[in-house]
């Protein structure tokens, strides 16, 4: 049941509630009050139109009612019935955790096991396993930590971050994308491309937390947790899921800080510590500090600030590193800079005959300013050059190892990358990038077909302009153009 809110809302981030932020989608000028649009009302329009079962629609309203209400009682919603929609959710072909149980071993004997989870759950016997630790490669040459939880601990955490999505979908802002239900990167996008032309943006902060996963501290984050949820047993499930520990290499390591990528809960959880530690702090301190138009688009712990004026960006990016030192958060120097973009710097430049402005990067993409063949000025993007060439990488070792089936089954495979690949990266102004993608996969697959046997050798480009008639491959093609939309972004 639903609780008067007590003064623990004091200790962390904002003493004011997210019914002031409104809902964070419009534009802030500096000083004084939002700027409302009069059809929307004082409304949190946050909440994704996924259809929610009906407990968790009452959960979703009463949290939509009273922003600052805590629920003292959520745990009977984590019932047999979302254990198994938690279930239902997970990949068959996952990877197992400490345990070794996968998805298929599991539903042999499903209802009897969800039910004895479940019993487990209500009566405090259960207790969660070690995170698998294992790594991914990134593109800057290092690797990323991974969790993989036992297949119980991610049924569990997935009806509870069910459970918890529908009081905090109320109250994430609109700039807010990172993995919430209803919401991709190509929303996110959007977004910047329309602040970024439809707004005086003078100045763009492209900003990463370092290892953010990795730095959460846990004691703010069940303080920031307790902001909604007085329900001690979700607490205590919160808890230990932070502290219980990551296996790796056959030796259990402690926890004491960050929450594991890869954990079903992780999402949600970043996106409640970020909520408090930076979105409600960004939209007061544009209120209270900005002389100028200030935006920003933030998915996970990536984010883009618009500036209009040179000295709020400054200011900004001086007071981010203050606040996020508070909770243990650093920047990441190397991949969080400050660049004149936008309108005015490029037409700056041009008229002074000299290089466009910087470019920056955000979500596999790198963003330019550029100039329509009428002369306006337009947002243009472009496929990463280094994401580009680790799937190049990846894709050539795969392809040696399919060298030798059949070639239906090679163009099948072919075909797939390729459509993922344009499914992505098919923006407008990207079609150079996409089909230099293709002609690279071509050069791939024609190498390897080469080498197939020393009779193949032989083989010349006509040879394979011949057999991609007969299975053609699929061509470039533009899958997520512009429409005119509202810009949710801060």
């Amino acid at each position: 049941m639903p609780e008067p809110p007590s003064e623990l809302r004091s200790g962390v981030g904002l003493v004011r509630s997210t019914d002031d932020a409104v809902e964070g989608n419009e534009t802030r000028r500096g000083k004084g009050p939002a700027r409302k649009d009069p059809t929307r009302g004082g409304q949190v329009r946050t909440q994704s139109r996924i259809t929610l079962p009906s407990n968790l629609a009452r959960v979703n309203a009463a949290a939509r009612a009273a922003v600052r209400t805590r629920f003292t009682a959520l745990l009977h919603h984590v019932d047999v019935e979302a254990l198994g929609r938690a279930f239902r959710r997970q990949k068959r072909l996952a990877s197992a955790g400490v345990d070794g149980m996968t998805v298929t071993g599991y539903e042999q004997n499903l209802e009897a096991n969800l039910q004895d989870l479940c019993t487990r759950v209500h009566t405090g016997r259960y207790r969660p396993q070690p995170v698998r630790r294992v790594y991914i490669p990134k593109a800057d040459g290092g690797r990323r930590p991974l969790g993989v939880p036992t297949l119980e601990d991610k049924i569990v955490q997935g009806a509870v971050a069910e459970t918890l999505s529908a009081i905090y979908e109320v109250d994430f802002l609109g700039f807010s994308y990172g993995f919430r239900p209803g919401r991709n990167p190509h929303q996110v996008l959007a977004s910047l491309h329309t602040a970024i032309m439809s707004q005086r943006v003078n100045r763009v902060l492209d900003a990463d937390i370092r290892s953010f996963f990795d730095s959460v501290d846990h004691e703010w984050l069940l303080r920031m947790l307790a902001h909604r949820v007085a329900d001690p047993r979700v607490l205590r499930l919160v808890r230990m899921w932070l502290e219980a520990g990551i296996l790796e290499s056959d030796e259990w390591h402690e926890t004491e800080r960050g929450t594991p990528q890869g954990a079903g809960i992780s999402p949600l959880l970043a996106n409640i510590f970020l909520h408090y530690v930076l979105d409600l702090w960004v939209h007061q301190w544009r209120r209270r500090h900005a002389h100028g138009l200030v935006s920003i688009v933030r998915y996970a712990d990536d984010f883009v600030m618009g500036f209009e004026s040179g000295v709020d960006a400054r200011r900004m990016l001086t007071d981010l590193k203050e606040r996020l030192a508070k909770f243990g958060l650093a920047l990441h120097e190397d991949k969080t800079r400050l660049i004149e973009f936008g309108r005015l710097p490029a037409l700056a430049r041009r008229q002074r005959d000299e290089r466009r402005p910087e470019t920056f990067a955000f979500l596999g993409f790198t963003h330019y300013c550029g100039w329509t063949r009428d002369g306006r000025f337009i947002v243009k993007h472009k496929t990463q050059s280094k994401r580009v060439s680790r799937k190049l990488t990846a894709l050539h070792q795969e392809a040696r190892r399919l060298m030798h089936t059949p070639l239906a089954a090679q163009h099948r495979w072919y075909s797939s990358v390729l459509r993922g690949h344009y499914g992505y990266f098919g923006l407008p102004h990207n079609w150079r990038s996409l089909n230099g993608f293709l002609q690279e996969v071509r050069r791939i697959w024609f190498n390897c077909l080469r080498r197939r046997s020393q009779k193949n050798r032989r083989m010349a480009w006509d040879w394979f302009e011949a057999l991609t008639a007969c299975l053609p491959l699929p061509q470039p093609r533009i899958t997520h153009p512009w429409t005119p939309r509202v810009a949710r972004c801060g």
